[in-house]
């Protein structure tokens, strides 16, 4: 039947015969599959904005920090102010295993703190971690000249210096070479042995990048911070939940420092994977709601088909009629009237579907011509999956607008059928 010239010219005759009701029944296929796109590509845009921030820090990865007590605890009183020490740093691999990375920190000026950087003439405040290398792993970024911090700058205590893009621009030249240069900070000179750059994008990007990295021990050293741990920074092994590490390292922490089991306040805590999950769970539920909403949308277009179909059947009912008593099956006769349905389903929908890709594909063109920087919007489109998807569902939905119809066109007796003028 799909190969038969009679068929496709009878197709095209029935159409042409029903010019407005045709082209206004395949505007609703079309427009439906047309919005359709337009959410999904819209949607997928929403996505990529919200779950940029993840592409620059690990997603399974726990932040743990001391507070002031809540409770009071073996002689204790409330509001003691503890620390986490270097001491931490083995207990925890050695009871905790299933943690892959540890990156114990410090800052200088403590959290959001800024110290001034100077080399020659030029100066800038910038933010100074005293890192282990495993930060790497847990603050995702990628080195544009030199090297990151070696376990070696670690045992013996080197001053180097990792340093930031917007920092190379503020103390560099343009094009000048930063490595082997010396930095000054807080009157101690450190060495640059490599430059970073953030996977984040505009204002992100800019601040990520006003930061200065050198060896923990040598940061401890220093600045006379003595055996301190400002902050944990933890990952997961990729078959151990994150909330298990941050549930564990947590309790573990409090027990060493003689803090209250019961007290949740004692040690502040961020999980970067609930908050992944959360994102995760929340787009999957908007891209179900837009497929419902667009497939309703579509629906109404098909019902449309649907009932032109059945209009052509009742005008074409003598014609089918002599079919049947020339011989033709009850299967020709439906495979007929579904193969006119999934045409006209199809044709109008691939038209709405192609629009709907090329009108997203503009407006991706255009931000990135323009070059918009949203942090809530980027980089909208439709996956090529999702396209066979939507085609999927025309060509289902078509067969299914032609089955009422057919199943009406096999029950004309013939000798009515014949009869009827």
């Amino acid at each position: 039947m799909l190969f038969d010239q009679d068929n496709w010219r009878e197709i095209g005759d029935t159409l042409k015969q029903n010019k407005l009701r045709s082209v206004l029944t395949a505007f609703g296929v079309f427009w439906g599959i047309f919005m359709l796109m337009i959410m999904l590509g819209a949607g997928t845009g929403l996505e990529n904005g919200a779950m940029h921030d993840f592409n620059s820090l690990a997603s399974n990865s726990v932040f743990l920090w001391t507070r002031p007590t809540t409770k009071p605890y073996k002689g204790f009183p409330r509001g003691r102010r503890f620390y986490f020490n270097n001491e931490d740093i083995d207990a925890l691999r050695q009871h905790i295993p299933e943690i892959e990375h540890i990156g114990p920190r410090n800052q200088l000026g403590g959290y959001r703190g800024v110290t001034n950087v100077t080399r020659g003439s030029k100066n800038g405040a910038f933010n100074i971690y005293g890192d282990y290398p495993e930060i790497a792993h847990i603050m995702l970024m990628d080195i544009t000249a030199g090297r990151f911090i070696h376990p070696l700058d670690l045992k013996d205590r080197r001053k180097v210096a990792v340093i930031g893009s917007r920092v190379y621009e503020i103390l560099f030249d343009p094009g000048a070479n930063p490595v082997g240069h010396y930095i000054l900070v807080k009157g101690v000179y450190f060495k640059v042995i490599g430059v970073f750059a953030s996977r984040k994008e505009g204002d992100e990007a800019a601040e990520e990048t006003q930061t200065v990295f050198i060896p923990f021990t040598t940061f401890q050293q220093a600045f006379n911070t003595g055996n301190l741990v400002g902050w944990f920074s933890l990952t997961s092994r990729q078959d151990v939940p994150a909330s298990a590490v941050e549930k564990k390292a947590a309790a573990f922490l409090g027990a060493r420092h003689q803090v209250a089991p019961d007290d949740v306040h004692a040690i502040g805590r961020w999980n970067a994977e609930k908050d992944f999950r959360k994102m995760t769970n929340l787009f999957a539920r908007l891209r179900a709601l837009t497929w419902f909403v667009g497939i309703c949308t579509l629906m109404a277009g098909v019902i449309g088909v649907s009932n032109i179909m059945l209009y052509i059947v009742k005008e074409r009912t003598r014609e089918i009629g002599i079919k049947r008593a020339v011989g033709a099956t009850p299967l020709a006769i439906v495979g007929q009237i579904v193969l006119e349905s999934v045409v006209l389903t199809t044709a109008s929908g691939y038209c709405g579907l192609v629009a709907g890709v090329a009108l997203t594909e503009l407006v991706a063109s255009i931000l990135r011509g323009a070059a918009v920087e949203s942090e809530f919007f980027k980089n909208p489109e439709i996956s090529l999956a999702l396209a066979v998807v939507a085609l999927a569902v025309l060509i289902v939905s078509g067969a299914l607008a032609g089955l009422i119809p057919a199943q009406r066109a096999i029950r004309i007796r013939p000798v009515e059928a014949i009869r009827d003028k």
